[in-house]
C-alpha cells in the first residue's frame, strides 16, 4: 500500500501551528497540563498476569472521572452497558459501552487482542454463529432496538484507541454502529462538543442476519464539531458493513476532522457522509473493494444541508484556495464488489466506482491515485432526494424532488490507471453531470492516466476552467445524458427523472450482487507501538511511557512513507497557542441506511 507524503516537509511544522491554536494533547486524552498530575489509571481485565481492578469496561467508564485513563487488557469483552447501567431511551439504543465523561481515554494494550464483543456472553470471539448474536433489549413494541458498541455521547476530547469492535447489529433503533462519536443523531443541531481522537481501531462484523439487523457503520461521527479545536481518526480499519466502513457526516461547514490512514474495504461504501463540509480532510488512506470506494453528498436527511467544503472563512492552507474539504495522497481502487452488505441508499452506491461526489460543492481531489475501478475512477453529479424542506437545494414543485447539484469542484493532479473496465458508454476515468446552467463549474485539470490518455465524459469538461482559482458559471455544456443513464443503470437508482436499471441498454455490463459475503479481518493490523505512551505510572506501565512488553508491529493500514499533518513529531496535538486560525477536520458522505 505505498503512499506519497506531502506533509513530511520542515515547513509543515509552521502549517500545522497556524491550523491548531490550543494546544490540545489527544493522545493523552486531551489532558490539559494541570490535570495531568491528578489523573488516575484504571485498569479493565488482565496484563502480563498483573489483574486490574475491573473485570467490564462499562465499570471502568462508570467509575472514572475526567482526565482519567483506562487501560484494557487482552481479552474478549462482551460489554454489556445498554443491558445494565445505560438502557436505551426513548426508543434509541444504548451501547455496550457508553461514555458521557469528558477529557477520558480508553486505551487498549493491544489492538489485536483486546476485543469489544457484540455477540452473546460465552459466545466465542465474534462469532459467525446465529446463535450467537445479539440484537439488543426490547423496545416497548418487544422488538429488540439494536445495539451500538462504544458510543460517546456529547462528551468532549474522549479519546478510544488501540482495540478491535465486533458485530454489533443494526434492530430499530439508531444503532448498528461499532465506535460512535455521537452529538444528536437525527436532531437537526450541530453540537460543540470539543476535540476527540481514535486510533489504532479495528471494526468489522462476522455476521450478516439480513439487511434489515445487519451491522451498519464502523467508525461514525454525528452532528458534530470540535469547534476551534481538531477531531482526528488515525490508524484504523472497517470492513463488511452495510452501509459504509466510515462515516462524518451533520456538522455542515464546521466539522474540522482529520481522516489519516485509515483503511475500508468489503463495505456498501468505503466512507461515506452527508452534510458535512468546511475544514476535513482525508489523507493516506486506502478505498478498495467496496462497491463504491468513497461518497460525499449534500442530502435531505441528516441536516443540516447541504455539503459545501468552502472555508467557513479566510484561504486553504493546503489548497491555497476557498476550498477547505480535500481529499489527498488516498490510493482508490479495484472498487468492484457487488456482493457486500448493502441496504436502502447505499445499495446504490454504483458498483465499480472509486469516487462519488454527489450534490458536493468547493471540494477538491488532489494527488491521489484511482486504479481498477470498473466504472468510473471519480463521478460527479446531482443529488435528488424529497422534499420539501429542500434547505440548500432547488425542489420541483410538481414532483417535489428536491435537488442538490454539485458545483465548484476541483479533480485536480490525480493518477488514473486502468478505470472503465466495464466498458459500458462513458465509463472511464472521471464523468460529470451538472443540471443548472448558472452554477460554478467544476475544474477538472492536470490529470493523468498512467496507461495512456485520460478519459473523461464529457471531453469538454476538462477544459471548463483550466485554472482551478477561477470560477466560471456553467454554461450548459455539462449536461451530460449519456454518462446520467448510464449511472442510472450501474446503481439501479431513479436519477433526475431517468429511471434506474429499466433504462439500461441491451449492451450494458455491471455487476449485479449474487450473495452477501463476509470477509476475515486481514493478519496483522498495526498495534500502538507502546501503549504505555503518556501514561501515568501503573502496575502495567511501572515506568511512565514503558510498557511491560510493546508490540508495535503488524501491518498498517493506509501506510504512508512519510509524515502526515497527523503525524509530525506532534502526534496528535496543536501547539503554540495563539497562532491557530482554523482546525483540521473530517468530512464525508452518508446515504442514509435508515428509512425508518
Amino acid at each position: 500500500m505505498p503512499r506519497t507524503a506531502w506533509w513530511g516537509r520542515a515547513s509543515v511544522l509552521a502549517v500545522v501551528a497556524l491550523l491548531f491554536g490550543a494546544v490540545v494533547a489527544l493522545g493523552a486524552g486531551g489532558l490539559g497540563m494541570a490535570a495531568a498530575a491528578t489523573r488516575h489509571v484504571l485498569r479493565v481485565g488482565t496484563y502480563h498476569g498483573i489483574k486490574g481492578q475491573y473485570s467490564s469496561i462499562q465499570k471502568a467508564v462508570d467509575a472514572a472521572s475526567p482526565y482519567d485513563v483506562i487501560l484494557v487488557g487482552p481479552g474478549d469483552y462482551h460489554e454489556r452497558g445498554d443491558y445494565t447501567t445505560h438502557p436505551p431511551r426513548n426508543g434509541r439504543g444504548s451501547a455496550g459501552v457508553w461514555i458521557t465523561t469528558p477529557h477520558l481515554t480508553i486505551r487498549g494494550m493491544d489492538r489485536n487482542t483486546v476485543i469489544v464483543d457484540g455477540t452473546k456472553p460465552g459466545s466465542s470471539q465474534c462469532s459467525k454463529a446465529a446463535t450467537a448474536q445479539d440484537y439488543g433489549p426490547l423496545d416497548a413494541a418487544k422488538k429488540h432496538i439494536g445495539r451500538n458498541g462504544v458510543e460517546v455521547w456529547k462528551a468532549t476530547d474522549v479519546t478510544v484507541e488501540n482495540m478491535t469492535v465486533c458485530n454489533f447489529l443494526a434492530g430499530t433503533g439508531n444503532d448498528g454502529n461499532e465506535v460512535w462519536w455521537n452529538g444528536g443523531d437525527d436532531s437537526g443541531a450541530i453540537g460543540g462538543f470539543g476535540a476527540y481522537y481514535g486510533a489504532y481501531l479495528t471494526t468489522t462484523t462476522t455476521y450478516f442476519p439480513g439487511e434489515d439487523n445487519a451491522a451498519q457503520y464502523g467508525i461514525f461521527s454525528s452532528n458534530w464539531s470540535p469547534g476551534a479545536a481538531r477531531a482526528e481518526w488515525d490508524y484504523t480499519y472497517a470492513s463488511n458493513f452495510n452501509d459504509s466502513g466510515y462515516y462524518i457526516g451533520a456538522c455542515r461547514q464546521v466539522c474540522n476532522q482529520v481522516v489519516n490512514h485509515a483503511w475500508a474495504e468489503y463495505n456498501a461504501l468505503g466512507y461515506s457522509g452527508s452534510n458535512s463540509g468546511g475544514t476535513l480532510i482525508v489523507e493516506n488512506s486506502e478505498f478498495d473493494n467496496n462497491q463504491d470506494g468513497f461518497d460525499t453528498n449534500s442530502q435531505n436527511g441528516d441536516n443540516p444541508p447541504p455539503q459545501n467544503g468552502s472555508c467557513p472563512s479566510g484561504v486553504s492552507p493546503v489548497t491555497h484556495t476557498a476550498s477547505c474539504w480535500v481529499f489527498i495522497h488516498n490510493n482508490v481502487h479495484d472498487n468492484n464488489n457487488p456482493n457486500v452488505p448493502a441496504a436502502g441508499l447505499a445499495s446504490e452506491g454504483p458498483t465499480g466506482t472509486g469516487m462519488s461526489i454527489s450534490g458536493g460543492r468547493f471540494d477538491t481531489v488532489m494527488d491521489n491515485t484511482f486504479a481498477n475501478n470498473g466504472a468510473w475512477g471519480i463521478i460527479l453529479v446531482p443529488f435528488p432526494d424529497s422534499g420539501p424542506p429542500c434547505t440548500g437545494g432547488v425542489l420541483d414543485p410538481t414532483s417535489s424532488v428536491c435537488l442538490y447539484d454539485d458545483w465548484g469542484d476541483v479533480i485536480k493532479n490525480n493518477t488514473f490507471k486502468n478505470n472503465g473496465s466495464f466498458g459500458n458508454p462513458t465509463n472511464g476515468d472521471i464523468a460529470e453531470l451538472q443540471s443548472f446552467p448558472n452554477s460554478v463549474n467544476n475544474c477538472i485539470t492536470g490529470n493523468t492516466d498512467a496507461g495512456g490518455a485520460l478519459t473523461v465524459s464529457p471531453a469538454t469538461a476538462t477544459t471548463l476552467p483550466t485554472n482551478c482559482q477561477t470560477t466560471v458559471p456553467n454554461a450548459g455544456t455539462t449536461a451530460n445524458a449519456p454518462f446520467l443513464a448510464e449511472v442510472a443503470c450501474d446503481s439501479g437508482a431513479d436519477i433526475a427523472g431517468v429511471n434506474g436499471s429499466a433504462g439500461c441498454l441491451p449492451t450494458d455490463n455491471y455487476p449485479r450482487h449474487t450473495s452477501t459475503l463476509m470477509h476475515s479481518l486481514p493478519a496483522g493490523l498495526m498495534t500502538m507501538p507502546n501503549p504505555c505512551a503518556g501514561i501515568p505510572a501503573n502496575p502495567w506501565c511501572p515506568a511512565t511511557g514503558t510498557a511491560h512488553a510493546a508490540s508495535g508491529s503488524g501491518t498498517a493500514a493506509g501506510t504512508s512513507t512519510g509524515k502526515s499533518l497527523a503525524t509530525t513529531g506532534m502526534t496528535p496535538v496543536a501547539a503554540l497557542a495563539g497562532l491557530g486560525i482554523l482546525a483540521l477536520a473530517g468530512i464525508g458522505l452518508r446515504l442514509r441506511l435508515r428509512s425508518r
